[in-house]
């Protein structure tokens, strides 16, 4: 079974396993797309802002880029982005499963069904994150000795500019925990199109007003990153295992 990862800030590559370069062309423009050969399965990794971080998040081609990996059979896709902490329980370098979002962003093509030839489909979304990928994902996080929180809401920006303190009230009174810039519309396309999507996210600042002043932590970041890629990598393994999710 082919399954997939897209990466973005701070994560570029997977260094363990060898891989080759696409550029699959879809309707909505080309995907620069990663092939790679696990134990059981074809390996797709899809770096959402490029391999040097040249495209900014409300620029990010997610239509495209969700397009050419269903091209490629890719059944199951775990998605990882990195963000900011409202919830204080959640400190910087904290992981979180995330299982609902809420989208602030503007300007993006977040559907495939644009009427005419692409039809018109109400996607269904009280569940909008795959429960079995993110069941497999924290059953397996214990082994590689990450702690995972199992819920949480992800608060989508447009970028590229951080938020405000007025706005990181806001969406901490919206019921926010941790806010980014590219986890919408993934999950929208991906449920779209039938690809079981779940996404961790990790948090590398606190938001805007919580500290006097935004900064980033970087210390064990390294670590965690191949940690969190290996728990994909098995995560998908097992659930490549699965007919349906």
């Amino acid at each position: 079974m082919a399954v997939g990862i897209i990466t973005g800030t701070a994560i570029y590559k997977i260094s363990s396993i060898k891989m080759s370069e696409l550029m699959i062309k879809t309707p909505y423009g080309e995907a620069l797309v990663f092939q790679g050969k696990g134990k059981d399965e074809d390996l797709f990794f899809l770096p959402r802002h490029g391999p040097q971080h040249t495209t900014p998040p409300h620029k990010v081609n997610y239509r495209a880029n969700i397009k050419a990996l269903q091209m490629l059979r890719v059944k199951k896709v775990l998605a990882v982005y990195a963000v900011g902490s409202i919830n204080l329980n959640l400190p910087p370098l904290s992981l979180v499963a995330i299982d609902d979002f809420l989208d602030f962003t503007s300007g993006r093509d977040s559907t495939f069904f644009d009427g005419g030839d692409s039809k018109v489909k109400h996607v269904e979304m009280s569940s909008p994150y795959c429960s079995t990928l993110r069941e497999i994902l924290l059953a397996f996080s214990s082994e590689h000795g990450l702690q995972i929180h199992p819920k949480g809401t992800y608060a989508c920006t447009n970028g590229p500019r951080l938020e405000t303190p007025a706005e990181i009230r806001m969406l901490s009174k919206l019921g926010a925990d941790v806010v980014g810039m590219t986890g919408f519309p993934e999950v929208v396309l991906a449920k779209e199109l039938d690809i079981c999507f779940a996404a961790v996210a990790f948090s590398i600042n606190w938001a805007a007003g919580i500290e006097k002043e935004i900064r980033f932590y970087e210390n064990g970041l390294s670590e965690l990153k191949e940690k969190l890629l290996a728990l994909f990598i098995d995560t998908l393994r097992e659930a490549s295992k699965k007919e349906v999710c």
